[in-house]
C-alpha cells in the first residue's frame, strides 16, 4: 500500500497529475477539489494516495486532506461505488456539502453531480449516513442553509458556458452562495476568487 507520495508536480491535467518521486512519475487521479489546490507545476507536493490493483492495470488515486480520503473510503465502501465513481462524487461538491446531503438524505443535490444516479445517490445516503459526522464546523439542525436550486441551476449552466466542467460549476456554485443568493450573486462571486 502507498499511504501518500511526496514529490514534484510534473504534469497536471484534467483528471490529476503526474509527481516525480526520486526520478520515477507516478499518475495520479484526483478530484477537482485536490486538483485546485494542488500547488504548480514545478513545484513540491505531498499527496495522501489509495492504490487500486485489478487485474486490467494499477491506479492510484491522490487526496491532499486525510478527511477526503477518509471520505473516499467510505465512499467506495457502498455497494456499485467504485474509486472513480468516488472521485466524481468528491469533485461535485465540497466535503461539507457532501455530508450534509448524505445526512440529510437529499438524493437530490447529490443526483445532479454529472455521473451520478438517483439510485446510486440513494444507497449512498443509505449505507453511510449512520457512519459519518459533519466536518468543518458544519451542523446538522433546522438552521441548515437551504440554496434555492432553481438559482443554482442557473448559475450552474452559466459557469459552465464559461468553460467549467459540470462538477465544477456545480461545487463552486455552492461554496459560493447563500439562502438569498441570486444566480448573477454567485457568479459574480465564484469569478472573483478565481481572479476573473
Amino acid at each position: 500500500m502507498i499511504a501518500f507520495i511526496t514529490g514534484t508536480i510534473e504534469e497536471k491535467s484534467e483528471n490529476g497529475v503526474v509527481i516525480n518521486c526520486n526520478g520515477m512519475g507516478y499518475e495520479v487521479q484526483t478530484s477537482i477539489a485536490t486538483l485546485s489546490s494542488l500547488p504548480l507545476v514545478g513545484e513540491e507536493c505531498k499527496i495522501y494516495t489509495y492504490l487500486q490493483v485489478k487485474e486490467d492495470g494499477i491506479s492510484l488515486f491522490g487526496f491532499t486532506t486525510v478527511d477526503e480520503r477518509e471520505l473516499f473510503y467510505k465512499l467506495i465502501s457502498v455497494s456499485g461505488v467504485g474509486p472513480k465513481m468516488a472521485i466524481t462524487v468528491l469533485s461535485g461538491m465540497n466535503i461539507s456539502d457532501l455530508i450534509v446531503s448524505i445526512l440529510k438524505e437529499d438524493t437530490t443535490a447529490l443526483s445532479r453531480i454529472k455521473g451520478l444516479g438517483k439510485k446510486t445517490a440513494e444507497r449512498i445516503c443509505l449505507e453511510l449516513k449512520d457512519k459519518l459526522t459533519p466536518v468543518g464546523g458544519v451542523l446538522i439542525d433546522d438552521n441548515v442553509i437551504e440554496i434555492n436550486e432553481n438559482v443554482l441551476d442557473d448559475a450552474c449552466e452559466a459557469l459552465i458556458s464559461l468553460g467549467l466542467s459540470k462538477n465544477e460549476a456545480l461545487r463552486l456554485a455552492r461554496q459560493n452562495a447563500n439562502e438569498n443568493s441570486t444566480a448573477e450573486e454567485i457568479i459574480t462571486s465564484v469569478l472573483r476568487n478565481m481572479g476573473r
